[in-house]
């Protein structure tokens, strides 16, 4: 820890400082790869550590650029207009060159589609916009700037902290640091005051491009060891960039707004959490410092509120109150469900296997297959490292055998298609299961149902040929889509991916799938009167085939990517499987996974949160209480949970001799959606008082009408269509 937090005065020489980038595309903000870092890493040192003569050439800016060639490159604008200009011409003068108004108020530019700095030169002809603060493409810049500010903040209020890597993430952005004494909550006020002091003097943006070796040595020189190991997982093909913002700077691929200033004042510091250095317990402890920031106050504002809500609604924390399931140690990320928990459980498994109506074959698969299957699915070359595995027991040769649990259902699914020879008449061949597979994930990223290590998932894999591809995807879309609405979700958004760079299939496969897919989403769009949002994902297809993504939106505006429908040219083909032609050739199936939950577990979760514990009636794994008055009630309570019980209702008998308001609290808190309240005078006269949960009154009524309301409003959505279809 002292080898890496110490300070050297040595200066690095002026060769360091090489020439200024021509024309960079920089990547995405965000990056996910675990091998290589690419967040903006902070650099813990200013200007005057590195020369003594300040401004001699460290700013990437007008003043430095080099005189423009003699050619000229064309400009295309968003209206198609083209324009020459010489070629090494940044952004910000041609902005400037069109109104000095909107070169003040751009941030940053596009160019062929990508975001990138204002003050790049531009080298091609290419298409360029102007983004300004209020694009929606500015926010993942704001949130980046941000991050670099609390990291200058940090390193100004206490200067021996190491600044690591601080990357955006979904809705904002986090920084970690490594200090021997943890940050914590307290610490947010005085930092916060710091940060809007750097913004206020709005210092502007700019860029260098250092030679990697010199980089090295700086940071060696500096102690700062978090940094070689950065630089060093930096292709070799990239530049190594650094951003200052006065006389702080960082190592970053950015993009980055113009200025400091245009971060703006609505951001917050959100929490603390411990992350060990890349993830690895290994490795040092570092203090994760997560925050957030908007483009308008009036935005951050909504936000905090939407998170204080979520933290009503946390499933975990009702899952607790209402007693539904819990984790522990023993079984880290493997769910213990408690019976009301479990209720729920078989209530949604329930409801999904009524929902295949026949038109699916319900199958089983093992759990546990030899790594001879998942070597050939391409499982144990490509998801080795999530996948559980384990030597089978016993002293014979032949049972020294590796096995793996299913991380996925499918492989098991082709196995049965493969058992018996199938004909063309025999598709499309559509197989489901609610099967449970394990999949490891880092103890750091689970989260309650949310992220676990085992999970059931609401599989199905149709085989079809290609000419039944279109009508499967649509049936599979009619089912998904009436599924979401039966739940109470009506705000969805379903994404067509499309092929990536690295695929297998020809391109006439992709082509076909491609375009089939593509009228399928249009069909969607226009079956729902443009109710259901539709986008196009280039690039972001499995390597085996297009999908199509089902994104829903919950009570309090959280958007949850569940259904998928993925289109797959490879595994069919990897295990030999194929059906009969009607020319007689053997012809490899199309084969399309199909989930709709994903994993029951995850949208068990999000169905908690989304009702805040509220379930509708027919999912409430209690039903009805009925509770007593007095003592007098008892006998009346027995009759009236027995006939609830008998129509079907899910019920509990409360008659313990408490004063009724405290018993009807104590059932509102534990979200009971019915409340049957029986006395001496309800017994006499065969009735019964009904309180339904969020209703301050009450409505007497006979026996026999409180349960037929009770069982028609219990009845799940799907068996009321059937019997009014009927």
């Amino acid at each position: 820890m002292d080898a890496i937090a110490c300070k050297s005065n040595r200066k690095p020489s002026a060769q360091l400082r090489s020439a200024r980038l021509v024309l960079q595309r920089p990547n995405r903000l965000l990056y996910r790869s675990s091998a290589y870092l690419r967040p903006c890493a902070g650099v813990s040192h200013r200007r005057e550590d590195m020369t003594e003569n300040e401004g001699s050439g460290f700013k990437f800016g007008l003043a430095n650029l080099t005189p423009a060639e003699t050619n000229n490159i064309t400009v295309t604008f968003p209206d198609g207009a083209k324009r020459e200009f010489a070629k090494g011409t940044t952004g910000f003068e041609i902005a400037k060159g069109i109104s000095p108004s909107l070169a003040k108020r751009t941030v940053a530019m596009g160019l062929d589609g990508t975001v990138t700095d204002l003050n790049d030169p531009i080298e091609a002809d290419a298409r360029i916009d102007f983004i300004n603060r209020d694009d929606p493409r500015a926010l993942e810049l704001i949130r980046h700037d941000a991050a670099h500010v609390l990291a200058e903040a940090v390193q100004t209020l206490w200067p021996t902290t190491q600044v690591t890597i601080g990357p955006v993430i979904e809705n904002g952005f986090y920084y970690d640091f490594f200090r021997e004494e943890p940050f914590t909550p307290e610490d947010f006020g005085a930092i916060e005051k710091k940060m809007r002091e750097i913004i206020a003097r709005d210092k502007p943006f700019t860029k260098d491009v250092w030679d990697r070796e010199k980089t090295k040595q700086v940071f060696r020189d500096k102690g700062e060891a978090f940094k070689v190991e950065l630089v060093d997982a930096i292709p070799g093909s990239e530049p190594i960039k650094i951003y200052y913002q006065g006389d702080w700077f960082d190592l970053c691929r950015g993009p980055h707004m113009t200025s400091v200033g245009k971060v703006g004042n609505a951001f917050k510091l959100m929490k603390v959490a411990g992350a060990y250095w890349r993830g690895d317990s290994n490795n040092p402890m570092l203090t994760r410092i997560y925050g957030t920031a908007f483009a308008k106050q009036e935005d951050l504002d909504a936000y905090l509120k939407q998170i204080e809500e979520a933290e009503k609604r946390d499933h975990r924390k009702l899952g607790r109150e209402l007693d539904l399931f819990h984790f522990q140690e023993e079984g880290p990320g493997v769910v213990f469900w408690h019976p009301k928990g479990w209720t729920i459980f078989q209530a949604l498994i329930a409801y999904m296997r009524r929902r295949l109506n026949g038109d699916y074959a319900e199958v089983n698969a093992p759990q546990i297959l030899d790594k001879v299957l998942w070597e050939t699915s391409g499982h144990w070359e490509w998801y080795r490292e999530n996948m559980f595995a384990a030597q089978s027991a016993g002293d014979e040769a032949e049972d020294k055998r590796w096995f793996a649990l299913k991380p996925m259902n499918c492989p098991g699914h082709v196995q049965i298609f493969k058992h018996g020879l199938k004909s063309y008449r025999d598709l499309p061949l559509r197989l489901a299961e609610f099967g449970v597979v394990h999949r490891y994930e880092p103890s750091g990223a689970m989260h309650g149902l949310m992220r676990v290590r085992g999970f059931t998932q609401d599989d199905a894999h149709v085989f079809c040929t290609e000419a039944q591809l279109a009508e499967e995807c649509l049936k599979i879309n009619d089912l998904i889509l009436s599924t979401y609405s039966d739940f109470g979700f009506g705000d969805i958004v379903v994404k067509l991916s499309t092929r990536p760079e690295k695929r297998v299939g020809t391109d006439e496969m992709w082509d076909h799938a491609e375009r089939v897919m593509a009228t399928v989403l249009s069909v969607i769009e226009s079956q729902s009167g443009g109710r259901i949002k539709t986008e196009i994902s280039p690039g972001e297809g499995a390597f085996y085939g297009p999908k199509f993504e089902y994104v829903l939106r919950d009570a309090i505006g959280r958007d949850w990517q569940c259904g998928t429908t993925q289109v797959d040219f490879n595994l069919p083909e990897r295990f030999g499987a194929f059906y009969i032609d009607a020319d007689g050739s053997k012809k490899a199936p199309v084969m399309v996974h199909r989930a709709i939950c994903g994993s029951m577990e995850r949208f068990i979760g999000i169905l908690i949160e989304h009702f805040a514990g509220n379930f509708p009636l027919w999912l409430s794994p209690v039903q009805v209480v009925v509770t007593t008055i007095t003592s007098e009630g008892d006998e009346y309570a027995k009759v009236v949970a027995a006939a609830a019980r008998r129509a079907g209702l899910r019920v509990e008998i409360d008659l313990r001799n408490e004063k009724i308001n405290y018993k009807v609290r104590e059932h509102s808190l534990a979200k009971i959606p019915a409340l049957l309240v029986v006395g001496k005078k309800e017994a006499e006269t065969g009735q019964v008082s009904v309180r339904r949960l969020g209703s301050d009154g009450q409505k007497v009524s006979s026996l026999e009408e409180a349960l037929a309301a009770l069982v028609d409003e219990a009845t799940p959505p799907d068996v009321k269509r059937a019997k009014l279809e009927a």
